[in-house]
């Protein structure tokens, strides 16, 4: 086998092996890449008319234990997620057996089938990516194949630089039409979802919180939503709390969500034109959290507001477009529908048998207030102020009594320790509170046209009710108040030690943050243009452009296609003309002044072609001349301006005498 077509097999067969990597169980992608170090190996061999016995049995061994792997994590080999990773098994076992140039046909053909099922898994721009360099390289490999019984040299990289931009003038050609049919063909609702909605979604937060959960989505630097909108119209930086659930049930170690929060709100109609509508996109399109600006509702009825302020769809959906919300400002009282006795139930309960020092910490600070719940809140936070508390992503490991340990003990902490401790430290006193997880603060995207939060902006805070209503206590910003003001992302890159003591994860952080940035942007615009571009989107579009029917659509069609050919033959006639010489050039402009019988035939010689026009003219001294003239310049290569200049005029004169013999001709008739 070739060397060129070696390095096409295994460049492709890595490249789907790459993708599928992020949904396959890591045993299966293991062996998926031992198995292209042994086609690599297999490929070596000189001749291959004979498989050896080895490759044989170990195709057999390779196939039933990846089709055991399958099974054993989805229990069966039908559906995407099973079904994907079946055909990969059979390609690269079809790899082991492509001894004739017809097993190479079928296995470059398969492997374009396999690359184009990756869709079904993800629609994102890095997938995009990866799809188009397996067709570029499948192409390549085809066309190798043809082309490896006419080699005419050993240096294969040359033959591979050719094929690929041969391979990639082809591509480039079809670009117009699919854009064409892209922006105009009729886009009708497809059959199933694609990728295909999974049941399980993956979400930064989840519906409990423990010391250490929060810190270590702030330590990543992955998107999380994006918002779009009127971006000049969001709250300042220090009030961009992006909510999404209440945690009100704690156990000593974990907080969780009362069941009482799911409920939905009911008569809520506050939608007008004086609030602010923007849209929220999130990163993780199997998502369930909308995690929206605090204060929101959704403008769609496929989602519905809790009790709590979250926001959920009514059903299992993967997103795809932007989610219409509504920003109602301070209007907090619809948030709070709670009865007064189920208020007091949930927010004031807390394991007795833990931190009993917090618990007597509270009771001196409330005396210490007067009972004046608000005087008592002051405290609290001023407690925090004075005694040497600290904000960090590595707080260290506390011990049964947590609140204890960090009040205490350790006092260094992340939001969720504040957050923690201080609705604890509310509720040790008879004041109803509760702990809130979302997002907080947020950047521009490199566009300046919508808003960005990653997850190392997630957040935890706590709210108390008072003077009734629900009012938002953040105490971290009491601690690291630059957290609140700049946001994560600035703090970090001020403040090398909130990611330890380690130099290696700032700059690994840094290079991740930029390398995530122009990503995600790549991959919000894709979404957006592309991925997104539904009907709704293209009967705006056609509607700019005045039409409005299936009609026209077929019309800018059919002359669109017509316009991209005419633009090809056009481009392919001045092409050929640019290539050719002035003395081509010259014979050209003669034979297309001639009847088609006059013209030079396929395998007619320049001297056959003038001694036959010779013959129908009276004077045939000028058709000599001109093969004369046209062996002195082809043959002995004395092309100059003067001599085509020469052989023009002759030429001219030919024209000249076979006109005239014709008009003899018509004239006798």
């Amino acid at each position: 086998m070739h060397k060129s077509l070696q390095i096409m097999i295994i460049a492709m067969l890595g490249l789907i092996c790459l993708a599928l990597v992020a949904f396959i169980p890591i045993a299966l992608s293991l062996f998926f890449i031992v198995q292209i170090f042994i086609i690599y190996q297999f490929n070596k061999k000189p001749s291959l008319d004979k498989i050896p016995k080895f490759y044989s049995y170990y195709k057999l061994i390779f196939v039933l234990i990846s089709l055991a792997i399958i099974y054993f994590n989805y229990a069966t080999f039908l559906g995407v997620d099973a079904g994907v990773p079946v055909l990969a098994t059979f390609l690269l076992a079809k790899a082991l057996e492509t001894k004739k140039t017809r097993d190479l046909i079928i296995l470059f053909n398969f492997a374009l089938f396999v690359s184009a099922s990756l869709f079904l898994f993800s629609q994102s721009f890095i997938m995009a990516v990866t799809v188009l360099l397996c067709l570029t390289l499948g192409l390549v490999g085809l066309y190798r194949v043809q082309m490896a019984l006419f080699l005419v040299t050993d240096v294969y990289t040359e033959n591979l630089k050719t094929d690929l931009l041969n391979v990639l003038k082809v591509m480039a050609l079809a670009v117009p039409f699919f854009i064409l049919l892209f922006l105009f063909f009729p886009r009708f609702p497809p059959l199933w979802h694609v990728p295909i909605p999974k049941n399980n979604a993956v979400t930064g937060l989840s519906d409990q919180m423990s010391p250490g959960s929060i810190a270590e989505l702030s330590q990543s630097t992955a998107l999380a939503f994006r918002i779009i909108g009127n971006i000049q119209q969001l709250p300042q930086r220090e009030n961009l709390y992006w909510r999404a659930m209440v945690l009100d049930q704690y156990d000593g170690q974990t907080w969780t969500r009362n069941a009482l929060n799911t409920l939905p709100q009911h008569n809520l109609n506050l939608h007008s034109n004086k609030y602010l509508n923007y849209q929220y996109l999130n990163a993780d399109q199997n998502q369930i959290w909308i995690t929206a600006l605090e204060q929101s509702i959704p403008n769609e009825s496929r989602y519905y507001l809790h009790q709590d302020g979250a926001i959920t769809a009514r059903r299992a959906v993967q997103v795809n477009s932007p989610i219409n919300l509504q920003w109602i400002g301070n209007n907090q009282e619809i948030f709070d529908q709670h009865h007064q006795e189920n208020r007091e139930r949930i927010n004031l309960k807390y394991p007795q048998k833990f931190d009993s020092k917090a618990q007597q910490l509270a009771t001196q600070l409330f005396v210490q207030s007067q009972s004046n719940p608000e005087k008592y809140v002051n405290n609290v936070l001023n407690w925090y102020r004075v005694n040497g508390f600290s904000y960090t992503l590595l707080p260290g490991r506390l011990g049964e009594n947590r609140v204890d340990d960090f009040l205490f003990g350790s006092r260094q902490g992340f939001c969720e320790h504040y957050a923690s401790s201080f609705t604890l430290l509310m509720r040790y006193v008879g004041i109803p509170a509760r702990v809130v997880i979302g997002y907080q603060g947020g950047q521009f995207a490199p566009d300046q046209k919508s808003w960005e939060v990653r997850q190392l902006d997630a957040h935890a805070w706590s709210e108390i009710y008072l003077n009734g209503k629900w009012q938002r206590i953040d105490p971290t910003a009491i601690i690291s108040p630059q957290r609140i003001d700049q946001g994560m992302q600035d703090l970090i890159n001020q403040d090398r030690n909130i990611l330890g003591d380690s130099n290696f994860s700032y700059q690994h952080y840094s290079i991740l943050k930029t390398l995530r940035i122009w990503s995600d942007y790549a991959s919000y615009q894709w979404q957006s243009k592309v991925v997104g571009y539904d009907t709704d989107k293209q009967k705006n579009w056609m509607k700019k452009l005045g039409l409005d029917s299936s009609y026209s659509y077929g019309m800018i069609l059919i002359v669109g296609i017509l316009f991209i050919l005419l633009t090809y033959f056009m481009i392919k006639k001045a092409n050929i003309y640019t290539r050719q010489s002035q003395f081509e050039r010259t014979i050209s402009k003669f034979s297309r002044h001639l009847n088609s019988e006059d013209r030079q035939q396929e395998n007619e010689s320049f001297q056959q072609w003038m001694l036959r026009l010779a013959e129908y003219a009276d004077q045939p001294q000028c058709f000599k001349q001109s093969y004369l003239m046209y062996q002195k310049i082809v043959y002995l290569k004395q092309e100059n301006s003067e001599l085509v200049s020469e052989f023009e005029n002759l030429l001219k004169e030919c024209s000249t005498e076979l006109r005239n013999v014709k008009k003899t001709c018509h004239h006798q008739k």
